[in-house]
């Protein structure tokens, strides 16, 4: 049996944050924390916060790679760099596209996922970011294959999969959309809502139907007023659901994240990239879906309409963005881009938490919250 103990200032586990004190890892497995040196070979990390790998749980690409490829070379490229950003799980997530087209990419992760080397970044689900959505607030989504939802097309879809659909995106004013959610909730599939028009009255509706996410709130939603909440509204306002959030200061004004962490708190809000193919890419001309792209000053946008594509953002930023804007601490960012992503995907009993028995995939991170390392199933996979 392989032991050996990491020692740090700061320790993020489930219950707070420990300060100083050893944690435990034993044959690629979280052992537990404890106060007192322990008996085995220590790896002193001083000054430093211990958390739980990232997890990205929505993510369309990086390194001119895409999910809707269905190319395996290029997803496992994806997993085998993801670490540098100190994320450990993620889940692969889709475009509006035919349904020929989702099915392929849904079996070409499904086919392939489990063999992935230890020293890459696990699938733990797959996110289908539409096609069930509405045109208004399409954003780079392609009305072309939206459409009302459908339980047997999702199941058609999983099946390809081998199980591994997690969540899915709706827009809570198409047809059906309220028994969709119960449907899918009921076969162990969140869901979530965005790029939609709806009124409050509809969200709150498919909430309580069982959707539990709004998708990157704000954008490609209808907004806040006064008289009428709109899906920002009820992405603020309902009760047991989470509250995604693109946090690279183009997306978001930083205000506006300060305003919706004080309305969900911190433990509801996650962090997410929404990264296209251009992550980890010089600036330039690519392609999200079938609609052309530019990448300039930090943002993708769509070359018809000028509009937001997607980000380039890694989540290790937007950790560090939450922080330095001075929303919330350190741990309540953390939390916010392991804990939180994985509760709200149906992925907490693997990833997202440093507890025993699960997998030692471990961020650690400088003071100034920038990435130190990280650790995958107990090994050093990357130092900055």
């Amino acid at each position: 049996m392989s032991t050996y103990a990491i020692g740090a200032d700061r320790f993020v586990m489930p219950a707070g944050t420990m300060n100083g004190g050893y944690l435990v890892i034993r044959d690629a497995e979280i052992g537990w924390w404890q106060p007192d040196r322990p008996d085995c070979e220590v790896r002193e990390h001083p000054g430093k916060t211990v958390a739980p790998g990232l997890v990205d749980t929505h993510i369309h690409g990086f390194l001119d790679h895409d999910v809707m490829d269905a190319d395996w070379d290029g997803l496992a490229e994806i997993c085998a760099n993801l670490p540098k950003y100190g994320v450990t799980s993620w889940t692969p997530t889709t475009l509006t596209a035919s349904t020929d087209q989702l099915t392929a990419a849904c079996a070409t992760i499904g086919d392939n996922y489990e063999g992935l080397p230890t020293t890459s970044a696990s699938i733990q689900g797959i996110f289908l970011e539409g096609p069930f959505f509405t045109e208004k607030f399409k954003g780079a989504q392609n009305p072309a294959y939206m459409g009302d939802p459908s339980i047997d097309t999702l199941e058609g879809w999983q099946q390809a999969a081998h199980g591994l659909i997690t969540k899915i995106a709706i827009a809570p004013e198409r047809d059906g959309a309220p028994e969709f959610c119960a449907d899918a909730t009921a076969e162990g599939v969140a869901v979530a809502l965005g790029h939609s028009d709806a009124t409050y009255e509809q969200a709150a509706r498919c909430v309580d139907a069982g959707a539990s996410v709004f998708v990157h709130t704000y954008n490609g939603m209808s907004p806040l007023h006064h008289r009428e909440p709109g899906m920002v509204g009820a992405a603020m306002a309902t009760k047991n659901t989470y509250a995604e959030a693109i946090c690279d200061g183009h997306h978001l004004n930083p205000v506006a994240v300060r305003i919706l962490v004080a309305a969900k708190g911190a433990e509801n809000v996650v962090l997410i990239t929404d990264c296209m193919r251009a992550g980890g890419m010089p600036d330039g001309d690519y392609v999200l879906g079938e609609f052309p792209v530019y990448v300039s000053d930090g943002m993708a946008r769509l070359k018809d309409g000028d509009s937001l594509a997607g980000s380039i953002l890694t989540l290790d930023k937007a950790v560090k963005n939450v922080v330095d804007w001075g929303i919330v601490t350190p741990e309540q960012a953390l939390r916010m881009a392991t804990e939180n992503p994985a509760r709200a995907n149906l992925i907490d009993d693997v990833c997202g938490f440093i507890r025993p028995g699960y997998a030692a995939d471990l961020s650690i991170w400088n003071p100034d919250m920038t990435l130190s390392e990280t650790i995958i199933s107990g090994e050093s996979v990357y130092m900055a």
